[in-house]
């Protein structure tokens, strides 16, 4: 392993792992350099296999090392750069959206951006998105914030749902969007990223001080007693007090939630707060009609302020605290663009949409704008 076996916790053995991890480092600079296909659209644009299958091993450890390590700043970031630039998959962007993407590139390389994702941003990674390209929700209506907090046999039901949905959420990996994203924010590319996702994938990709606008389903809040406790000590809590659910198979839907025959929700034991034993136990989320906290409404609306544009990545902003967001931009005459598949709530606003994969987008425009 490369990374994070390599890293001792006495000094001696860290000294020399960082040695010899910054000499790989350097070495990867230098195929990156000479490397003649590397910034080409031909399809023969490919870096050596023994570079693709370090940045494999690279990538999912550089949150944590980020963290933990203690490795210099600097280097984590060309790191980033790095595992961002050349872990892409085959290029299949045509040319109508190439030429869409180099004006991006030029407008990102002239103004500082604020970046704000949604749930396409995320459906790479397993986790399944809301709506249709009409902006049309899939599914079932959404439980509402006075319904859970109100009624006892909706709390049941929706951790009984949220049970067997979490082992999904928690076995999620941040994809190539990801990557790329916290990339430019290590080299200091855009201003900040604001995400109306729950998942806390920007987090595990290395981005920092993500505003995390409807909250994280990593933590749970007690209605109660206001204390916080982790998502994962309550799945063990659930788990020992639900076995009869232990081998039950249901259908995963968005945020963690499942389809869920409602037989076997009537026995389900909720789980209980670690700090109060209260059984009122949220997930530490914006449930529909639900307002956002102001202090993170707050954080949200300075960053607008503070950027010369914002960049809309894989959300129909159909949810009023995003939409907002292009709302005040547009109206300090700052430019809005889009990356998402299909309509937005937006659309008037938009100075530009780039309908095409944020997968395959953000790590093509990562590589331009860093190595510009």
């Amino acid at each position: 392993m490369l990374v994070g076996q390599a890293i001792g916790t006495q000094h001696h053995g860290q000294r020399v792992a960082e040695q010899r991890l910054v000499a790989e480092d350097i070495q990867l600079l230098e195929i990156k350099r000479t490397h003649q296909g590397f910034l080409s659209r031909s399809k023969k644009r490919r870096l050596p296999r023994w570079v693709r299958a370090r940045q494999r091993d690279i990538e999912p450890t550089f949150a944590a090392r980020a963290h933990s390590s203690g490795l210099p700043r600097s280097y984590l970031r060309r790191l980033a750069s790095i595992s961002t630039l050349a872990a892409r998959g085959p290029n299949m962007l045509d040319s109508p959206t190439l030429d869409l993407l180099d004006s991006l590139r030029r407008t990102m390389a002239e103004k500082s951006f604020l970046v704000v994702t949604g749930a396409g941003i995320s459906t790479a990674s397993g986790i399944p998105d809301y709506r249709d390209k009409d902006g049309v929700r899939r599914g079932a209506q959404p439980m509402m914030y006075q319904e859970f907090v109100g009624n006892p046999a909706a709390r049941q039901r929706y951790w009984a749902r949220a049970m067997l949905g979490w082992p999904r959420i928690r076995a999620s990996q941040a994809n190539a969007a990801h990557w790329a994203l916290a990339a430019l924010q290590a080299e200091n590319l855009i201003t900040g990223l604001i995400t109306q996702n729950v998942d806390a994938l920007h987090t595990q990709a290395g981005s920092e001080d993500v505003i995390e606008l409807h909250g994280s389903l990593h933590r749970v809040l007690c209605l109660d007693c206001q204390q916080r406790s982790e998502r994962a000590a309550i799945q063990e809590q659930m788990l020992a007090h639900n076995l009869y659910l232990a081998d039950v198979h249901a259908t995963q839907a968005p945020d963690g939630d499942t389809l869920l025959d409602p037989a076997y929700e009537a026995g389900f034991k909720v789980p209980e707060c670690p700090h109060c034993q209260g059984d009122r136990l949220k997930p530490d989320v914006v449930f529909f009609g639900e307002n956002v906290a102001s202090h993170t409404a707050a954080r949200a609306t300075l960053s607008v302020e503070q950027a010369e544009g914002l960049l809309v990545v894989g959300t129909s902003l159909m949810a009023w605290s995003a939409f907002r967001l292009c709302k005040a931009m547009a109206e300090q005459d700052k430019p809005v663009i889009a990356i998402n598949h299909g309509k937005t709530r937006a659309d008037e606003l938009l100075q530009m949409k780039i309908e095409a994969p944020c997968e395959q987008v953000l790590p093509w425009l990562a590589e331009r704008l860093i190595t510009r």
